[in-house]
């Protein structure tokens, strides 16, 4: 009987511990709803999250305000709009994949697809009122640019000293994805030298940069965005524009054994109190064809050598914004 009591006992502590760790967990999916392709800004103590609406975009983004991402409030922005970035080379694209960033000069910048064209806005607070950044309202990369890959998943990344790259490209019919890269001037829309393919290993579309130390990390996906190919990669270099090669671990997010984490990919990096963070969507399971996603959040981290370690999707602590 005592053996049984203890066993008894020990079992109820590890409940009550288990039952204090979820509490304290920021689960996936972090937002209820179906969106996909997130980006990221922090002012003061708030996070902006800019993301796809699904299935396949709508005509505008999907918005939310969060300080610690377990309590949220969905909010709307005038710009951009399927209406307002249409060219006479745009196709029936929707609204996709933004990323927004703040300037050396201050200014907010989003660089979002729209019509298979890569347009570039400017505002001076998260929330706009937002305009298009090109006084001609035309879009930043017209859709002819390089006839044979995709012109979107724009991705742009500011040095410390406030020198912006800008990254793009996938592929057509899911295959042969590019990724193209181009200096911009302080304007943050006019190029500085003229773009260049810098196609990393196994490279798909949705690029990211992340510079840790003098390593230049440059993150993408791979496989279909439809299926449980499509996963997180990444390579290494020593300058913004490589040249690359693929990193130990990669790819670091794939699809789960048991399937609790179907295809994660396109995703974004931030910082908060010394710990990084991927903010990424997955396939929400279904029956049929794959179109809706979810976003989910887990920590990014290095090992001793500086490489990026395998993720186990597991949600994150809670943690706040200061």
């Amino acid at each position: 009987m005592k053996n049984i009591f203890s066993l008894i006992v020990f079992l109820c502590s590890l409940s009550e511990l288990y039952s204090q760790e979820n509490r304290h967990l920021i689960s996936n999916p972090v937002i209820n709803g179906y969106y996909a392709d997130p980006s990221v800004l922090k002012v003061g103590n708030t996070f902006y999250v800019y993301a796809t609406i699904d299935p396949w975009g709508g005509n505008e983004l999907a918005v939310f305000e969060t300080k610690d991402f377990k309590t949220w409030e969905t909010k709307h922005i005038n710009w951009p709009t399927k209406l307002a970035c249409t060219s006479s080379g745009s196709n029936g694209s929707m609204v996709w994949a933004p990323s927004v960033v703040k300037a050396k000069n201050g200014k907010i910048y989003m660089y979002v697809s729209v019509g298979s064209e890569v347009w570039v806005g400017v505002s001076e607070k998260p929330l706009g009122p937002w305009k298009n950044a090109k006084a001609d309202n035309t879009p930043l990369i017209k859709a002819d640019l390089f006839p044979a890959y995709h012109m979107i998943d724009a991705e742009c990344f500011i040095e410390p000293d406030g020198q912006a790259y800008l990254y793009w490209g996938s592929g057509l019919n899911w295959i042969n994805g590019r990724c193209f890269a181009v200096k911009l001037k302080p304007d943050m829309v006019t190029f500085d030298g003229e773009p260049i393919d810098i196609t990393p290993p196994n490279y798909f579309e949705a690029p990211f940069m992340l510079r840790k130390n003098d390593i230049y990390y440059l993150m993408y996906s791979e496989g279909k965005a439809i299926d449980e190919t499509y996963k997180t990669r990444y390579s290494v270099g020593k300058t913004p524009f490589g040249p690359w090669k693929e990193g130990i671990n990669s790819p670091i997010l794939s699809t789960t054994n048991d399937r609790t984490t179907t295809g994660p990919g396109h995703h974004t990096i931030f910082t908060e109190n010394g710990q990084y963070y991927i903010l990424y969507h997955r396939i929400h399971p279904q029956e049929k064809e794959y179109v809706l996603r979810e976003l989910c959040i887990d920590s990014l981290n290095f090992d001793a050598d500086e490489n990026i370690k395998i993720i186990l999707p597991k949600g994150v602590r809670e943690f706040k914004a200061k």
